[in-house]
């Protein structure tokens, strides 16, 4: 069974995150079992923090074949490089992302510190590398949007979190892939995709797909908004299906998942997979 296109490496393996929290060394043989799965097209690289990539590479010097991981990194702007160097001195490590969160105030000026920072570490935007900014919810990230815009890097909205207030509201969204598609600027998501279906307020991962896909086609930011509203299974997995999936991939890349297990489960649910 070969994994649909619109789903190929949709899922970065976010195990160690909040609220699956998994220890790293349960983690990493976890991600290798998915990586030599039936479904493995669907798995991404793993994501780490850059302050546990020494442990990391521990795990990782037992593995019979190199590991490929993103990181995110928990330690300022000033840790990018640091990070960096530490993969790239890890023969069984194989860096395939960075993402750093914006922190501090006004955002444009701390994402130009940041882009300057993935400038030095990476020598520039990579699709081998890619490096993701994450853009909070709060005045002045259109400002910051241009500014990832205008270095060449990725754009990371943030979809859920502990408490309701965390989960952006569907014009939010809608504002986001608009803004980025607008500026040419390939995104994720992270947090909160907890399943395929939208279920209040959390929103689903098809229905993320789906707002994307009317976005592409030119619909307004109404339209796209209200494909995040959709909570029929079988009307949404028809909907994805007949989605052109370079065209919604080349933007929408990946979304972050503490499980692989749950949406691969509800895929095969509304028959978008099916184990051989």
């Amino acid at each position: 069974m070969t994994i649909a296109p619109i789903f190929e490496r949709l899922i970065d393996d976010a195990a160690v995150f909040p609220p699956g929290d998994l220890p790293l060394a349960d983690a990493v043989p976890a991600h290798v079992a998915h990586r030599s799965a039936w479904y493995s097209a669907l798995v991404g690289p793993l994501l780490c923090r850059a302050s546990d990539l020494e442990s990391l590479a521990a795990l990782a010097s037992s593995l019979p074949s190199p590991l490929e991981v993103a990181v995110v990194v928990d330690t300022g702007t000033a840790g990018v490089l640091t990070a960096v160097d530490a993969v790239a001195h890890e023969s069984q490590l194989v860096l395939r992302g960075v993402e750093v969160p914006l922190r501090g105030e006004p955002l444009g000026e701390t994402a130009r510190r940041t882009v300057a920072a993935l400038d030095a570490a990476l020598g520039g935007p990579d699709d081998e590398e890619p490096a993701y900014v994450e853009v909070p919810r709060a005045p002045g990230w259109e400002v910051a949007l241009d500014v990832i815009a205008d270095a060449g890097y990725r754009a990371k909205l943030r979809t859920g979190g502990p408490s309701a207030d965390a989960v952006p509201s569907g014009d939010e969204v809608a504002a986001f892939v608009i803004a980025c598609m607008d500026r040419g600027v390939p995104f994720k998501f992270t947090a909160g995709l907890h399943h395929a279906v939208r279920r209040p307020p959390e929103h689903g991962f098809l229905n993320l797909l789906l707002a994307v896909g009317r976005a592409v086609e030119g619909a307004p930011a109404a339209e796209v908004a209200a494909a995040l509203t959709i909570d029929d299974g079988g009307e949404l997995a028809s909907a994805v299906s007949a989605l052109p999936a370079m065209s919604v991939r080349r933007w929408f890349t990946s979304y972050g998942s503490c499980s692989i297990a749950e949406p691969l489960a509800e895929l095969d649910e509304l028959g978008l997979v099916a184990a051989p």
